[in-house]
C-alpha cells in the first residue's frame, strides 16, 4: 500500500476511535480529521472547505427553519392528539393509531423536532391511560428513523449523500470540461436524488417495520422504571412544577458537577434527580459530572418554560402533568400548504416534462437562465416566507441551527474527497467485489456486494453517527460501481438505508438517545429490540435494491 493510503487509514481509524470514546463533539472531530489530512497534501484547502458550500448541507440548515416553523405552529401536536384514544387503549391498538401517522410526518420532516414533540406528549399519554410509557417510547424513535428512509428530505443522511452525489457530478463535469474522461455518474447521467427516489424500496422497510413496531416490539420492551416514577412522585413545593429537561449539546455545565455548576443560578430551578442510561442516579449525584445523555428532573415556577422552552440549551422540556396541545389556526394552516407546496414543487420541479418545459420558454431563458426549480429552491422560498410571517423569530434564527451536525456533515465531503483521491476507496472496494469469490459463477455476486456494503456502513452508524458512517460509506460505493462499470445508485441508495438504520444502540441516532433519557431505558434495551429492526432493513434492503435498480 502507498503512503496516502496508509496516512488516510490511520487518520479514519484515529477519527472513528475518538468518535466511540468521545473525546470531542462529532464535528470538532471530523474537523480535525480536515486539518489532519490538508497539513499531509492529500487534500487541497479548496476541497476541505468546499462541503461548507454544498447545496445538500446548507438545505439541511435551512429544513431546521423549516422545522422550527412547522413545531411552532402547533400542526405535529394538534394532528397526534387527535389520533392518541382518548379511553380504553391498549398497546397494540395505540400503536395502530399513531405509529403510521408518526411514519408519515417523518417522510416529510426532520426526525429529531418530531420526537422531541412527541415523547412527552406521548409518555403524558400513556400514564393517563395506566400504559407504561416504555412501550411507546424505542417505537416512537424507530417510526420516525423508518418513516425518514422513504424520502430525500426525511433524514439529513439522505440529504448528506445527496449533496455528495451533486458534488462528485460537479468535479466529474470539471474534468470533462478539462478534457479528461467522463465519471461513473456522467456515464449514467445521475445528478442527485429525486425526493422519492428511495420510496421504491424504503415503503416495503416502511411498512414491514409498521408492522413490527405494533404488533411484536411491545413483548421486548421494559416495563416502567420504578426509581424514575418515584423521582418525579417526591414531594412537590407551592407555586412549582416538575419538569424533565433532556440536557443539549449546549448546555454549560457538561463535563461539571452540580457542585461546580450553579443549576438554580442560571435557571431558577432545584434539580431532584439525574436520571442516566435508564436509571435514576443513587448516592450523591451532586458530585456526579453531567453528561448529554442526561435528564434532569427538576423543579421550577412558571417562568422556567418561558425563558428556556425555545432554547437549544435543553434537548427537550418535558412538563410532567396533562398535555395541552397549543393554538394558532392560521399558523397551522400556513404551515401546512408550505410544507404541501414545498414537496409537490420539490417533486414536480425534477420531472423531466417539467425541466424541457422550462428550457423551451424563451423569457426563462433570456431572463432567468440559472433558474432551476429543485429541492434547494423550494426550501429557500419556504425559510423566507416563514421567516416574514414571524413563523419562527427572525431574530434568533441561529439558535434553531444545530451547528455540531452542519460541521460534521461539511467535513464528510472533504474525508470523503481524502478516501478517493488517496485510493483507500479503491483499496477497500477491491476487498469487498473479491467478497464474491465465495458465489462465484452464479447470480448472487450483488447481494454479496450489497451486503458488505450495508454491513460496513451499519456497524459505523451504530458506533459513531449517521452522518459520519455516511460520508464513509459513499466513496466505497462509488469506487465498487467503478470497478464493476456498473450504475452508482443501487449502492449509494444501500448506504442510504444503512446509514439510518441505528436501532441497537441508543448512540447511533440522535432520537434514539432522546428517548433514552425520556424513557429511562437502558443500553440492552435497545439491543433486545433493536437488533430485529435492523434484520428487517438488512435483509430488505439487499434483497429489494436490485429488483428496483438497474445495474447496467
Amino acid at each position: 500500500m502507498s503512503f496516502p493510503v496508509i496516512y488516510v487509514a490511520i487518520i479514519l481509524i484515529f477519527m472513528l476511535v475518538a468518535l466511540m470514546r468521545e473525546c470531542l463533539r462529532p464535528g470538532l472531530i471530523l474537523f480535525t480529521a480536515v486539518v489532519l489530512l490538508l497539513v499531509a497534501g492529500i487534500i487541497t484547502p479548496e476541497e476541505a472547505i468546499k462541503g461548507f458550500s454544498n447545496k445538500g448541507m446548507i438545505t439541511v440548515a435551512l429544513l431546521y427553519l423549516v422545522s422550527e416553523g412547522v413545531r411552532k405552529s402547533g400542526l405535529l401536536e394538534r394532528i397526534v392528539f387527535r389520533m392518541l384514544p382518548k379511553k380504553n387503549a391498549s398497546i397494540t391498538s395505540a400503536g395502530l393509531r399513531f405509529y403510521p401517522i408518526v411514519t408519515f410526518i417523518s417522510a416529510f420532516f426532520n426526525n429529531t423536532p418530531v420526537v422531541v414533540i412527541f415523547a412527552p406528549m406521548i409518555k403524558n399519554w400513556a400514564r393517563k391511560m395506566k400504559l407504561p410509557p416504555t412501550k411507546f417510547l424505542i417505537p416512537l424513535s424507530y417510526a420516525t428513523v423508518i418513516g425518514g428512509i422513504c424520502t430525500l428530505i426525511g433524514t439529513t443522511t439522505n440529504l448528506v449523500l445527496h449533496g455528495m452525489l451533486l458534488q462528485e457530478a460537479k468535479d466529474e463535469a470539471a474534468i470533462v470540461a478539462n478534457g479528461g474522461n467522463e465519471g461513473i455518474l456522467m456515464r449514467f447521467g445521475i445528478d442527485g436524488m429525486s425526493m422519492f427516489e428511495l420510496t421504491k424500496v424504503g415503503i416495503f422497510i416502511a411498512l414491514a417495520g409498521l408492522i413490527y413496531l405494533i404488533f411484536f416490539s411491545k413483548y421486548l420492551l421494559p416495563d416502567n422504571r420504578r426509581s424514575e416514577e418515584e423521582a418525579q412522585e417526591q414531594d412537590l413545593a407551592p407555586g412549582m412544577t416538575r419538569h424533565e429537561v433532556l440536557l443539549g449539546n449546549r448546555f454549560p455545565g457538561l463535563g461539571k458537577t452540580l457542585h461546580e455548576f450553579d443549576f438554580f443560578r442560571h435557571y431558577g430551578a432545584h434539580v431532584r434527580a439525574i436520571s442516566r442510561g435508564g436509571n435514576i442516579l443513587i448516592g450523591d449525584y451532586m458530585n456526579m459530572k453531567l453528561t448529554h445523555e442526561d435528564t434532569l428532573i427538576i423543579d421550577a415556577d412558571d417562568t422556567f418554560m418561558k425563558a428556556w422552552g425555545d432554547s437549544r440549551v435543553f434537548w427537550m422540556i418535558n412538563r410532567v402533568g396533562d398535555y395541552e396541545p397549543p393554538l394558532g389556526k392560521k399558523k397551522r394552516w400556513l404551515a401546512l400548504i408550505l410544507l404541501i407546496l414545498m414537496v409537490v414543487g420539490a417533486t414536480v420541479g425534477e420531472l423531466e416534462p417539467v425541466k424541457l418545459w422550462l428550457a423551451q420558454q424563451s423569457f426563462v431563458q433570456q431572463h432567468m437562465p440559472a433558474l432551476k426549480l429543485d429541492m434547494f429552491f423550494f426550501v429557500c422560498v419556504t425559510t423566507i416566507i416563514m421567516a416574514w410571517t414571524r413563523m419562527f423569530s427572525p431574530r434568533k434564527y441561529t439558535k434553531f441551527f444545530s451547528w455540531d451536525v452542519l460541521i460534521t456533515i461539511a467535513c464528510a465531503f472533504a474525508i470523503s474527497t481524502a478516501m478517493t483521491r488517496s485510493g483507500f476507496a479503491d483499496y477497500m472496494a477491491g476487498y469487498i467485489i473479491s467478497l464474491t469469490g465465495i458465489v462465484q459463477g452464479t447470480d448472487y455476486g450483488i447481494y454479496v456486494i450489497l451486503a458488505a456494503l450495508f454491513l460496513i456502513t451499519n456497524i459505523f452508524t451504530e458506533l459513531i453517527t449517521n452522518n459520519a458512517a455516511a460520508a464513509l460509506a459513499f466513496p466505497l460505493a462509488l469506487a465498487v460501481s467503478e470497478k464493476l462499470g456498473a450504475n452508482p445508485m443501487p449502492f449509494v441508495v444501500c448506504v442510504c438505508f444503512a446509514a439510518s438504520a441505528a436501532f441497537s444502540t441508543p448512540i447511533g441516532y440522535q432520537t434514539n438517545l432522546i428517548v433514552q433519557g425520556v424513557g429511562g431505558y437502558k443500553f440492552k434495551d435497545f439491543l433486545k429490540v433493536g437488533l430485529p429492526m435492523n434484520i428487517i432493513v438488512f435483509i430488505l434492503t439487499v434483497t429489494l435494491i436490485p429488483l428496483f435498480y438497474q445495474l447496467n
